[in-house]
């Protein structure tokens, strides 16, 4: 839902002052000549038209008819021609405030947004390739497309382009509205540098010397079009969300490992709104916490939440999920921080009376040991014995220790002869594919995510954190690092350090940027000058993140990853308040 905060949301123009003088143009001799435009294909033209979706929503047509008008189909243009994600809308919605005066009540644009994210939002196939864009994730991701990515991806994440879908009109109109806001996309991304060329390529073809903008338009337009098969589907089929009643909780979190319970569901007025409550267990540290949240489910299966541990906003995570088609499971990522930099991937599996197993208490199993293994769940029943808990060949469930409905304990012995790999775990029937990893030995560590970034705050603007995690590896039936083949024993107790990354003489950032905690969790040092520096230099650098094991035969591993501590992010457009 929106907040007070879309009435504050300013949009910074002042990029177009700052430009340096346009340089002299080229005399006309050099000037390449002008692309003549495509001629027009009426039939094209009103496929695109007859293509637009009727807005039948009277809040909608009455906050936006002052500047997109309908036709006699309801259509209402640029708008009709559009789909995205709720976060999508929700940011148009800010920028009408912002930049074009829209006066609306926040009642009202909560009614708008949910219109058009259910009614011009994307299907499940289209909204899950752009997932990593609502879940905040830092992924590495690179478009299938080389042109595309390398035009959209100068300004902002891919995720945003993605998570679109326009007619060809709409992409052209993106285009111009980008090179009239920000002139500086001109140079960055839109047109082609330097003279045309002249050289034929090594093909013998002549030079392509199109823009860049004009190369992709085409490209847009075929690969995110307003109308694809999986929309007309989703739209067709889309369904009222039953979600009422206990869900089986599953998630992770870097540093912290796994937590394991129970969330409740119930209906909060609405067909598409609903209160959670959330007990689970921090199995590495055996906590229970306990959360309570409010949900909306955008477009059939867009689960966006909020959820409190205490009372205060400061203790808010967002949910952002996603609804299976038979809605019996959800999955997703749940986030906070100042830069959504603290995460949990969490995975919801609905209730009946079958058991269900969730996960161990650790992944691996050393081939030739004896080891207590708590298995996590629900359902289990009260009789239940070794007999029915199967791990796979070699390795053995010699004695139930104890049992609850969500939690066994049971003593697990592995053969010397044991094969390394991953073996499922099955009990009375429920199974979990993969959910426990068998090795001899530990070859190697690795520390995750392989860069970090962390910006220094705390006087003016917030601090982003930086967590990091090491992972134990086997290296497989190929005894070759870094293959394919490798085993992920999962997480591993380490000693963490920080170690200089010589960049420049006399180099000393690892004295100013922060500090490291015994679980990877890295916390930057204060935003703003240090007069203790030299040269009274803000507390940024890049540094070495050490992780060191000592095996019990006595050896010893390192691993490290680099982590930049750059400044704070000073201007932040994305605030979206879908979830509130």
């Amino acid at each position: 839902m929106l907040s007070g905060a879309i009435w504050i949301t300013v949009l910074s123009l002042t990029l177009a002052a700052q430009q340096p003088p346009a340089p002299p143009a080229a005399p006309a001799a050099q000037q390449p000549p002008a692309t003549p435009a495509p001629p027009k294909d009426p039939e094209k033209e009103k496929e695109e038209i007859d293509s637009g979706i009727p807005i039948a929503n009277e809040a909608v047509r009455k906050a936006c008819s002052p500047c997109h008008k309908a036709d006699e189909k309801q259509r209402m243009s640029r708008i009709s021609w559009r789909r995205t994600t709720p976060e999508g809308w929700e940011f148009t919605i800010k920028r009408m405030v912002s930049l074009d005066g829209l006066k609306i009540e926040p009642a009202e644009a909560r009614e708008v947004l949910k219109y058009l994210s259910n009614n011009l939002g994307l299907a499940p196939e289209e909204a899950r390739a752009a997932a990593f864009e609502a879940e905040k994730r830092a992924d590495d991701y690179h478009y299938s497309d080389k042109v595309v990515d390398e035009v959209c991806s100068k300004c902002h994440s891919m995720g945003r382009v993605i998570s679109q879908r326009r007619a060809k009109t709409e992409w052209e109109l993106l285009i111009a509205m980008h090179r009239g806001y920000y002139p500086l996309s001109d140079f960055q991304a839109f047109r082609r540098g330097g003279p045309p060329q002249t050289t034929p390529g090594p093909d013998g073809r002549p030079p392509d010397n199109a823009h860049p903008m004009d190369k992709v338009l085409p490209l847009l337009t075929d690969q995110l079009a307003l109308k694809t098969p999986e929309w007309s589907a989703w739209s067709a089929n889309m369904r009222t969300p039953k979600l009422e009643g206990r869900w089986a909780f599953s998630g992770y979190q870097p540093g912290r490992g796994e937590f394991y319970g129970e969330m409740t569901i119930k209906p909060a007025g609405k067909e598409d709104e609903f209160q959670t409550e959330t007990k689970y267990v921090q199995v590495k540290t055996g906590k229970t916490v306990t959360r309570q949240g409010k949900a909306l489910i955008y477009t059939g299966f867009q689960w966006r939440g909020r959820s409190h541990e205490g009372s205060q906003d400061q203790d808010a995570w967002r949910e952002v999920l996603f609804l299976d088609r038979n809605q019996r499971e959800l999955s997703g990522r749940w986030f906070s921080g100042a830069y959504e930099e603290t995460g949990v991937d969490v995975r919801l599996v609905k209730m009946g009376n079958d058991p269900i197993v969730l996960g161990l208490d650790r992944v691996a199993l050393q081939s030739g040991a004896s080891r207590d293994v708590a298995i996590y769940g629900a359902n289990f029943p009260a009789g239940l014995t070794a007999e029915s808990i199967d791990f796979g060949h070699g390795v053995a469930a010699k004695r139930v220790l104890s049992i609850a409905p969500d939690r066994i304990q049971v003593q697990v012995d592995v053969a010397k002869d044991a094969a390394s790999g991953p073996r499922d775990v099955a009990v009375a029937g429920a199974v979990h594919e993969g959910a426990a990893m068998v090795y001899d030995k530990i070859d190697a560590i690795k520390v995750r995510p392989q860069a970090g970034m962390a910006r220094v705050g705390g006087a003016n603007f917030p601090k982003q954190l930086q967590q990091f995690e090491a992972l134990a590896f086997h290296n497989g039936a190929d005894g070759k690092p870094d293959t394919k083949d490798d085993l992920n024993l999962g997480p591993i107790d380490v000693t963490w350090s920080i170690e200089e990354y010589t960049a420049t003489f006399e180099d000393t950032d690892k004295d100013y940027v922060g500090t490291l905690d015994d679980h990877g969790l890295f916390t930057p040092n204060v935003d703003g000058p240090n007069p203790k520096r030299p040269r009274n230099a803000n507390n940024v650098g890049d540094v070495w993140v050490v992780a060191t094991y000592k095996t019990p035969d006595g050896k010893v591993l390192r691993a490290r990853a680099f982590l930049l501590v750059t400044v704070p992010l000073y201007v932040k457009f994305d605030q979206p308040e879908v979830a509130k």
